[in-house]
């Protein structure tokens, strides 16, 4: 199995919606690091599992849409609480929908909300 990582980074802000969130029902900020995997058996006629360019296309659009935003405010987190884990989800289902590539079988997201704290979601795309 072939496998390609990218990275990026940004900052935004979340307010958990479960009862007794504590300090972390009240808004507060995020340095977010989010890892997209790339896996797939084969490579494609370039001997590429995932044109990187594309993904990288990809992490930037997604550093645009959540930089210095509340994500309790986005529509895709309407009627979700906005942990990391579905983070990593929401997050899955933007990058499906921009990569592409056939080569890509699986992707994996993780999302680390602190240098200590992570979650992910992968699936078969």
């Amino acid at each position: 199995m072939y496998a390609t990582t990218v990275r990026t980074k940004f900052v935004a802000q979340h307010y958990l919606t479960v009862p007794d969130p504590g300090p972390e029902g009240d808004p507060h900020s995020h340095h977010y690091r989010v890892e997209l995997c790339f896996r797939g058996p084969e490579l494609n006629e370039f001997d590429y599992i995932v044109d990187i360019d594309n993904a990288e296309t990809a992490l930037s659009s997604l550093a645009d849409r959540y930089q210095d935003t509340l994500l309790n405010d986005l529509p895709e987190f309407e009627e979700y609480n906005p942990s990391v884990e579905r983070f990593a989800r929401v997050i899955f289902e933007r990058v499906i929908a921009r990569v592409t590539d056939e080569t890509v079988t699986e992707l994996s997201v993780t999302v680390w909300e602190d240098e200590d704290a992570a979650a992910s979601y992968d699936a078969a795309v």
